[in-house]
């Protein structure tokens, strides 16, 4: 009987056999050599290419074992697991677009391949592209439950996007499959931002002690203990993390800024230079400037004027004051006149005394289970932890929104400025930190920036009865925190506030808090705002 002339010729399951035991044996070369020979002979075997495909790859010959999977499901196209496969590689082969395509191309052939929807995430997620990689998330663990790895992943979008009590519940899961040392990291970072410093360090403890090469969980833990008032502590955790890693940026950095807190501006410098980690240049700078060392700070200012990007809120303030105090030019585009851009408007929903916004808002911030976070510029009076306007309570969800849409007419307000601080504005009106301040009698704020924002302002919620011109004010302007000054001649100005007021003024901007003698308390809330 004649073979069919539509049959396709097929090698025999022992010469299949012979090539699979090599590759499990580990002799890829072998049976890449052995599976390319019978190709030639049955060269629409998918079986060969599935195998070839498999010795490439695992011999890291990743084009060569895309373009034998791609052969293969030019003969096959149904077969999901191989688009998924083909995938991994061009990930691998930073040919992000394809590999997408090719996950989806999978899960429409096979909607329950839940590797192919964590994968498929994780891509998305380093693209930015949070929304879509959650939905893939959500479906891994929906599809196995037990999946760690896809609720770490899905809790860390979460976080990113601000909902930070679901990124908690996240993390606990991933935590209860799987207790390891980046699960309590991960557990600990929410809880530090939603101003549970006790449970965070808690977190943070396990996380060393599961890992004790864990850098970040060493620092992250050294920042906790910042915040709570134990310096010595914290700064034992940074040098922790620099034992483990000692180019570690923020640990470097943090280390830098205590002896900054010290007045030991010559040891921050080289902790700074080694930090590569936010605004650890700049800060050099700045530690020139204290320590008036003005021709080495020309010097280096220079360097950052060249640059064709002038984004640094410390730069900006830095820069002004340099240009004032030796009554030049002002070089650096980042707020070159910084007073002029300071709007003292007002949250008409807040202003009723009767508001029930008003009302919730106090109420939150009176009951609200929030550490304190201690620092050394206040006084008689107290600032919550983690970031405020990121919780999911509706009063403060409601606030956070009036701001942005405040931020979003200020923006609009300078639209034809041509100053950098006003060009490169943030496009995502997103918090980067944001908390209450609660003020007790005598309580003041001494003069300072926020060097990690861009925009900053401060909402009224109560106001103590004024005893005297402008006690309990909002002052603002050109000099603050120690600078040298050569001369008398840096303007300020004096804001008085009422209930509802909202001031918004760059974060390049010496502000400060005027004491008071009444006996109210005396509460805002105060954020920044930056670019992502």
């Amino acid at each position: 009987m004649k073979t069919p002339t539509n049959t396709v010729r097929q090698p025999s399951p022992a010469d299949i056999s012979m090539i699979h035991q090599h590759f499990q044996a580990g002799q890829l070369c072998l049976a890449e050599s052995q599976a390319q020979s019978l190709l030639n002979q049955y060269p629409k075997a998918i079986a060969l290419y599935n195998l070839l495909g498999l010795c490439q790859q695992g011999q890291g010959k990743l084009a060569e074992a895309a373009a034998s999977f791609r052969k293969m499901l030019a003969l096959e196209p149904s077969i999901a697991e191989i688009h998924c496969n083909l995938a991994s590689i061009l990930a691998q082969l930073n040919d992000s677009k394809a590999a997408v395509a090719s996950y989806r191309k999978a899960l429409r052939l096979k909607p329950d391949l839940t590797v192919a929807h964590f994968n498929v995430g994780a891509l998305l997620q380093q693209h930015g592209l949070s929304a879509q990689a959650a939905d893939h998330y959500q479906q891994a663990v929906t599809q196995q439950p037990g999946f760690f790895q896809a609720w770490a992943n899905w809790g860390t979008l979460l976080q990113q996007s601000g909902k930070l009590a679901a990124a908690e519940a996240c993390y606990r899961k991933a935590l209860a499959l799987n207790a390891d040392a980046q699960g309590y990291l991960n557990l600990g970072t929410v809880l530090y931002g939603q101003g549970q410093h006790q449970e965070a360090v808690q977190a943070f403890r396990e996380a060393v002690r599961l890992d004790p090469h864990c850098a970040d969980a060493w620092n992250s833990l050294g920042e906790t203990l910042r915040d709570q008032g134990q310096m010595d502590e914290a700064v034992r955790c940074y040098r922790h993390a620099l034992a483990v890693s000692p180019k570690h940026g923020r640990a470097n950095y943090n280390v830098g800024e205590f002896y900054c807190l010290t007045g030991k501006l010559e040891a921050a410098v080289p902790y700074f230079n080694a930090a590569e980690f936010a605004d650890a240049k700049e800060r050099v700078l700045q530690c020139l400037y204290k320590t008036k060392q003005f021709a080495a700070f020309k010097q280096q200012l220079e360097v950052f004027v060249a640059q064709k990007r002038h984004n640094s809120v410390l730069l900006g303030t830095l820069s002004a004051h340099y240009a004032l105090n030796f009554q030049q030019n002002n070089p650096y585009r980042f707020c070159k006149s910084p007073l002029d851009y300071v709007q003292h408007t007002c949250i008409d929903e807040l202003a009723d005394p009767d508001s029930p916004l008003l009302r919730a808002l106090l109420e939150n911030i009176n009951n609200l289970a929030i550490a304190e976070r201690r620092q050394g510029r206040l006084y008689y009076g107290s600032q919550s932890a983690g970031n405020l306007l990121q919780r999911s309570e509706p009063s403060l969800q409601k606030l956070a929104a009036l701001i942005r849409a405040k931020v979003t007419a200020y923006r609009a307000h300078f639209a034809d400025s041509d100053d950098d601080f006003i060009r490169l504005f943030p496009k995502q009106l997103e918090f980067a930190s944001s908390w209450y301040l609660r003020m007790q009698q005598g309580g003041y704020l001494t003069s300072h920036i926020h060097e990690e924002g861009w925009i900053s302002g401060c909402v009224y919620l109560q106001v103590p009865d004024q005893q005297g011109q402008h006690e309990g004010s909002f002052e603002y302007g050109l000099d603050g925190d120690d600078y040298p000054r050569l001369h008398d001649g840096f303007p300020s100005h004096i804001l008085d506030q009422a209930v509802g007021d909202l001031v918004l003024f760059p974060s390049s901007v010496f502000h400060r808090t005027l004491p008071f003698h009444s006996e109210q308390e005396r509460v805002c809330v105060a954020f920044d705002i930056k670019p992502g």
